[in-house]
């Protein structure tokens, strides 16, 4: 997985976005196609399933930034996918059994809130680095989140500010209270 130098061109990022990773799926993915479709491009059926395979790997982009992970689709049409690192829960990594052979597999991304599988990047090149990158930049920000926060004690101090504050200007608004006023 080589760092990439320029981003491409669908992908617009943040003024402090920087690329980290992008690739499509890998090219071994083919394979599997290529088993089904060769056999049956006898009879005519097999050219649409390589064909497919094929546009749908050529058209696919994954991208991992400081950010974000970006998901690209579509043959005919362009479908951007985006989801931020303070939003994702859960990762994980499988590989079928040409995919452990040739070096390729899916990352699933799950996220706070979601159903489910939210991202899947299929077929990309070792799986289990890709998946140590996207956990890795998940810890980095959430540090970075956790450095930004006040300390609970910090934060009940402050309430204990207002309160007082708040208290002092009541009480500087409100007229004596006079006993002798009942008799």
């Amino acid at each position: 997985m080589a760092d990439p130098q320029e981003p491409p061109a669908w992908l617009t990022l943040e003024a402090e976005e920087e690329l980290r990773w992008q690739a499509q799926p890998h090219k071994s993915s083919l394979i599997p196609a290529l088993v089904v479709g060769l056999p049956l491009s006898l009879v005519l059926i097999g050219i649409p399933i390589i064909a497919a395979a094929y546009f749908n790997r050529e058209n696919t982009e994954y991208v991992l930034t400081t950010e974000a992970l970006y998901k690209k689709t579509g043959i005919l049409s362009r479908d951007v996918q985006r989801i931020d690192f303070g939003k994702v829960q859960n990762t994980s990594y499988s590989q079928g059994v040409v995919g452990s052979r040739y070096g390729y597999g899916n990352v699933d991304i799950s996220t706070a809130g979601g159903s489910g599988v939210e991202m899947q990047f299929r077929s990309v090149p070792e799986p289990r680095a890709l998946q140590e990158r996207i956990n890795s930049r998940i810890a980095a920000r959430r540090d970075d989140a956790a450095d930004d926060e006040e300390s609970p004690a910090e934060v009940l101090d402050d309430i204990r500010a207002e309160l007082h504050a708040i208290r002092t200007a009541l009480e500087s608004r409100q007229p004596p209270v006079d006993d002798n006023r009942h008799r």
